[in-house]
């Protein structure tokens, strides 16, 4: 069974919903996850990450980029990677914004590339919703191909729009069907 860990900021409970879905997607997949809020590790989590098969980031996009308390999260692994202490594992990211575009490719970006310098191995989206593939309406609506880009929704009884969050749980799946196929 792979060991997946979720390291996540949420502002308001938007990224936490998504990295909800995703672990319980990963657990149908067969995986083990845990969830990390990044502003409230210790020890434990550190060591999770470090033993970790594959690590799938969230953080929501505000001012263009990745939350600050995801950036000093990432700010914090620099002797790990001086080490190279996470290469070759699996690495994804999802984010969450208030607008459908909402720069959320900016954060995606940021992500792939700290995982990227890490020496991890970026998994990205394979969801094709509507219009172009009409019987998937609601299905990866912002059409970000990076990682999960989902829009936080109006109803805050939701968080987050029914078809992002089918297409958070498919991502899982997704994660889940690659380290299955490295054999992790």
């Amino acid at each position: 069974m792979a060991n997946v860990a979720i390291p996540y900021v949420s502002g308001r409970g938007h990224t936490r919903r998504l990295a909800e879905v995703i672990a319980a997607a990963l657990g149908e997949g067969g995986c083990d996850a845990r969830l990390i809020d990044v502003e409230n590790m210790g020890q434990i989590d550190w060591q999770a990450l470090d033993e970790a098969d594959a690590i799938v980031m969230g953080a929501p996009t505000y001012m263009g980029s990745a939350a600050a308390g995801f950036k000093a999260f990432m700010d914090q692994t620099g002797e790990i990677w001086a080490n190279q202490g996470w290469a070759d594992k699996i690495a994804a990211g999802f984010t969450v914004a208030t607008f459908p575009g909402g720069d959320k490719l900016n954060t995606l970006i940021q992500l792939s590339i700290f995982a990227a310098q890490h020496g991890m191995v970026w998994v990205g989206q394979d969801q094709i919703g509507a219009p172009a593939n009409k019987a998937n309406p609601g299905i990866n609506e912002s059409g970000v191909w990076l990682g999960l880009g989902a829009t936080s929704s109006r109803d805050k009884t939701l968080m987050v729009e029914p078809g992002d969050l089918e297409t958070a749980r498919r991502f899982g799946l997704r994660i889940a069907r690659v380290l299955r196929r490295w054999r992790v």
